[in-house]
């Protein structure tokens, strides 16, 4: 299942890394910048991460709350937030069941158990508003908050 624009993002709860709990439906009535990258500590998804974190005013001030998520363990989720020096909430899933649901499994094209790099725009309503899947790192942050603007004026 490959989610587009419009769809209803699907629902998730999950603890993370510093043990709160973190649902979508609590999310409800702001944004959401719901990142998927493939292994925590890894160089792309540490650059990514830092970038999520230098522009978390950006997107603080648009009203969105930015989660990155991957395969990896809670523990290990821990220490690349401490890593990366994030203070964002990064949401361990390990059992695969959110990633499964955003439909990003298979990480480098499919041939690892873990998530696709892919970040996903969700409404305050919970429905997709943009969808980017890249392998490069670069690119996630930048779009994610040029279409948040684009639909924050809409």
């Amino acid at each position: 299942m490959s989610l587009r624009p419009g769809d209803p993002a699907p629902a998730f709860t999950r603890r993370s890394d510093d043990g709160r709990e973190v649902s979508l439906e609590g999310l409800r009535g702001r944004w959401v910048v719901l990142y998927f990258y493939p292994r925590a500590g890894s160089a792309g998804c540490s650059i990514e991460a830092q970038r999520f974190e230098a522009a978390l005013p950006e997107f603080e001030r648009l009203g969105a709350q930015v989660i990155g998520v991957s395969t990896d363990t809670e523990a290990k989720q821990a220490a690349f937030r401490d890593s990366c020096a994030l203070s964002y909430p990064l949401l361990p899933d390990s059992d695969r069941s959110v990633c499964r649901a955003y439909g990003v499994m298979g990480g480098l094209g499919g041939l690892l158990n873990m998530a696709a790099r892919a970040t996903f725009l969700i409404d305050p309503q919970g429905l997709v508003a943009w969808v980017h899947r890249s392998a490069n790192p670069m690119s996630h942050v930048s779009g994610a908050l040029a279409a948040l603007e684009r639909q924050a004026s809409a």
